[in-house]
């Protein structure tokens, strides 16, 4: 390896370190509420001087600030302006754990919330009922929106016009043989969904998984999430899926009163 490819690995491994060391300092902070250089340097394991230089530079970009006079750090205002990105989001997730626990209890099957990222719908919050089989965990995952009743729900919701990027982007992916692959099947199951106020999945993303999806309003009356049951085919079958539908919706619909909708 040449010199200078050893120093850019080098440089490039130490910005790492410094990322990860700058993180640590927010959560530090986030812990305690207030900390001085000493506190940080013996906290994150290093020289008083290296801790001195990334408290001023998060400083420098707002995301920490000096409290006072007597040297102590805390968490900065632009902490907020990242945070501004994902607050709805966040605000989903916190006024819908109630619900959602509720929910899983009552339906015995699992419960998530799922908004849309690009072509996928990502889940921000799963609640397993007492019920659940398997221990899959969808948070954090991106599922594809024309194979679940949650990707279905939010689609379901978008202009026409909006719909056909991310559905080309995505394209229509066969995953089991149930899956829909056409866009004529698909628009016709979306116009059903926005007909009931649900959408459901039967087998269309694996093999003996059923779902169904209704949709999260905010306070202007937008969908901005899905709040989705599923569970295995046996237990929640087609039958039970649509008789079990007005739950679910009751559910959607507290969780979009208190994100401040009123219809």
């Amino acid at each position: 390896m040449s010199n200078h490819a050893s120093e850019t690995s080098q440089s490039s491994a130490g910005g790492v370190q410094s990322v990860d060391r700058a993180i640590t300092v927010l959560e530090i902070l986030a812990q305690r509420g207030e900390a001085g250089v000493s506190e940080v340097a013996a906290e994150i394991d290093v020289h008083k001087s290296t801790a001195f230089r990334l408290l001023g530079a998060l400083e420098a970009r707002g995301l920490v600030e000096q409290a006072g006079e007597r040297g102590k750090y805390r968490l900065g205002f632009g902490i907020v302006r990242l945070a501004g990105a994902v607050t709805g989001r966040i605000d989903i997730t916190q006024q819908g754990r109630p619900v959602c626990e509720t929910l899983a209890e009552e339906l015995g099957e699992t419960v998530n919330i799922a908004v849309m990222q690009e072509h996928y719908a990502v889940n921000l919050y799963q609640v397993r009922g007492p019920g659940a089989v398997t221990a899959q965990n969808w948070v954090g995952q991106l599922t594809p929106l024309h194979a679940t009743s949650s990707g279905k729900i939010l689609l379901a919701h978008l202009p026409a016009k909006d719909r056909a990027a991310p559905l080309s982007a995505a394209g229509l992916k066969k995953f089991t043989p149930r899956t829909i692959t056409t866009k004529a099947k698909l628009d016709k199951n979306l116009a059903e969904a926005r007909e009931r106020g649900y959408a459901w999945a039967l087998e269309e993303l694996e093999i003996g998984l059923h779902a169904m999806a209704a949709p999260i309003r905010n306070r202007d009356g937008e969908v901005i999430a899905a709040l989705s049951a599923s569970g295995p085919s046996y237990r929640l079958s087609e039958e039970r899926l649509h008789e079990l539908s007005p739950v679910l919706l009751k559910g959607a619909e507290e969780i979009s009163h208190r994100m401040g909708y009123l219809g």
